[in-house]
């Protein structure tokens, strides 16, 4: 006997199914009925009925799909991906999303939903982030999740999955991901072991059945169900448009708190997080700007990360605080601290050396401690 769930599956991975159509079939009826209009089986009638008679190619395609996704194979799929089919209706939906006013007709989930009863926050930014933007995040990620917090991300490269990895670093951590194609397809490709660890400890979470492809129309769809997810949003870096400024807006629009990580004026990846600060969001300076507006602090918690590097010193210090402000030459440093170039190049190779600095192109940068998260 085929379930329910394996109609839903079914239709969710039709061509050009899309979460309004999917809820206009299911509206009213069961999912086997839906299923049985949609492939041409039953008779259309109302909202469905006008739709293929404005659109009568996509009738033609979903009749096709019926033949090639069949309910029973579709459900298959699920049971062989360990993928929970999960519908409104059902105990295990997110209460966050009932009232929304784009509830998801169907998440497919591996993992346990039930981590999101815990406090909840979202971080996330670009793919294309500097190191300096992934090391926030990993910290970010960490010292959140060392106060139970739930980390939610979008599991992109790039600030999403930096942040992951340092809430990972911490034991008995429980992150949550909303992806943008199939859960059982882990995208970019060199994610694949944080998609698992992610799924076994927490939750990864999809509107999209197993097998779909990371179409680029998916990932705007996904942050939608990110935002609502969240009691706050931190955006970490952002460029001038991508989907961290549409997960900030479907958050603001839902009454999300919103906060972004200031950024360098020079810098590209950080010009739609000082947006946001210019338009209103709140500065998180520090991971305790988070803990605060969730009723948490950080301070209290007596738990930090042991940093074995050897400490800085002497003219260290400054030279190592001017590369945290943003990457500097060796001239600038020069310039700018009033030392000889051999003071500041010996100063420089020390810092290296420790792992407080590193050389790109000639312009060296601060390493935090959690640049191997990042």
């Amino acid at each position: 006997m085929i379930p329910a769930a394996g109609y839903v599956a079914a239709l969710a991975g039709f061509d050009r199914m899309t979460t309004a159509r999917l809820t206009s079939l299911l509206a009213g009826r069961t999912p086997e009925e839906g299923y049985a209009i949609a492939t041409g089986e039953a008779r259309a009638a109302g909202p469905v009925a006008s739709l293929f008679r404005r659109d009568p190619e996509l009738a033609e395609r979903w009749r096709a799909d019926g033949v090639r996704r069949t309910a029973e194979r579709s459900w298959q799929e699920c049971l062989d991906a360990d993928v929970s089919v999960v519908l409104p209706g059902d105990p295990d939906f997110p209460a966050q999303l009932l009232d929304d006013p784009r509830c998801p007709a169907v998440l497919f989930v591996r993992g346990d939903l039930s981590v999101l009863d815990a406090r909840r926050v979202g971080i996330v930014g670009t793919r294309n982030a500097t190191q300096r933007g992934r090391e926030t995040a990993a910290k970010f990620g960490y010292e959140l999740a060392s106060q139970e917090v739930v980390v939610v991300s979008g599991l992109a490269r790039g600030i999403d999955g930096s942040a992951h990895r340092g809430a990972l670093a911490v034991d008995g951590s429980r992150p949550v991901a909303i992806v943008g194609n199939g859960p059982d397809r882990p995208y970019p490709k060199q994610n694949a072991e944080l998609w698992n660890e992610v799924a076994e400890r927490g939750a990864l979470i999809s509107e999209w059945p197993p097998g779909t492809q990371p179409d680029a129309f998916r990932f705007p769809l996904r942050n939608r169900i990110l935002a609502a997810l969240v009691e706050v949003l931190v955006v970490v870096e952002s460029r001038e448009r991508g989907g961290s400024l549409i997960t900030a807006r479907e958050a603001a629009e839902r009454g999300v708190d919103l906060f972004a990580v200031p950024g360098s004026l020079q810098s590209r990846a950080s010009a739609g997080a000082n947006q946001l600060l210019r338009d209103g969001a709140a500065p998180a300076t520090d991971v305790t700007d988070v803990l605060v507006a969730l009723g948490l602090d950080q301070r209290r918690a007596g738990r930090s990360r042991f940093d074995s590097r050897p400490r800085p010193r002497g003219d260290e210090v400054g030279l190592l605080e001017t590369c945290r402000a943003e990457p500097r030459t060796i001239e600038a440093l020069v310039l700018l601290h009033d030392m000889t170039l051999g003071d500041v190049a010996m100063s420089v190779a020390r810092l290296e050396r420790s792992g407080w600095l590193r050389e790109t192109g000639g312009w060296f940068e601060a390493v935090d401690e959690w640049a191997d998260l990042a």
